[in-house]
């Protein structure tokens, strides 16, 4: 179990330096469980304040039919094992879920928004991070969206974005630094309890292929 804890020099390190193994199983970066548990607690946070204060507000484009049956930590690792983008492309994405919710003060993450909003940010910070892309059809049935779906989803999301897209050195290294903070101070213990409980699922898992069009199919 010690080999599934994260300390914050070990979350730098996958985000400045992180390499691909032949292995993605065994090789998902630290980021997303960090990301998971910063997202989990921010759920939580909401779901109270609407128990004490009423809905959400008005911005509902996110909103998925039904909530999905599927966890955040599984959907980003999800995510990750069919498109392969690296840590970076995670960090960019935080930024933006960040600024979204700082320029839309009607929005609020909660369960019936956070996988659209997910699959959405990365693949647009994946297009702004990586110099090649999948195209949004790939992302779409990565994310369990039809492909109209996402396009319209990512229309929406730029122009409440303003299309402020840009985010420099310091910037990112920020949210770097916020991140770290999240594994040193607050979100340790739910970020190892979220490997671990990783863990266990591949274990009982049988090991797929994740080439093209060759992925299990999820519905938002």
């Amino acid at each position: 179990m010690d080999s599934l804890a994260i300390s914050p020099r070990k979350l730098r390190s996958d985000l400045y330096s992180y390499s691909y193994q032949d292995d993605s199983n065994s090789n998902t970066p630290l980021v997303i469980s960090v990301l998971s548990s910063l997202i989990e607690r921010t759920l939580a946070r909401n779901e109270r304040i609407s128990r004490s204060y009423g809905g959400f507000g008005k911005t509902r484009v996110f909103d998925c039919r039904e909530i999905p049956d599927m966890t955040i930590q599984s959907y980003l690792e999800r995510i990750f094992r069919y498109t392969k983008a690296g840590p970076s492309v995670y960090v960019v994405a935080y930024v933006y879920i960040d600024r979204f919710c700082q320029n839309n003060q009607g929005f609020r993450i909660s369960l019936t928004n956070v996988h659209r909003l997910l699959i959405t940010t990365i693949m647009i910070a994946s297009k702004y991070v990586e110099d090649m892309n999948y195209r949004n059809s790939y992302f779409a049935k990565v994310g369990g969206l039809e492909t109209e779906d996402l396009n319209n989803l990512e229309i929406e999301f730029l122009f409440l974005m303003g299309f402020k897209l840009h985010v420099n050195v310091s910037v990112f290294e920020s949210y770097c630094s916020h991140l770290e903070r999240e594994v040193s101070i607050g979100g340790g213990y739910q970020i190892e309890k979220a490997l671990r409980c990783a863990e266990e699922i591949k274990s009982r898992q049988t090991v797929q292929d994740p080439k093209h069009h060759q992925f299990s199919r999820i519905l938002l």
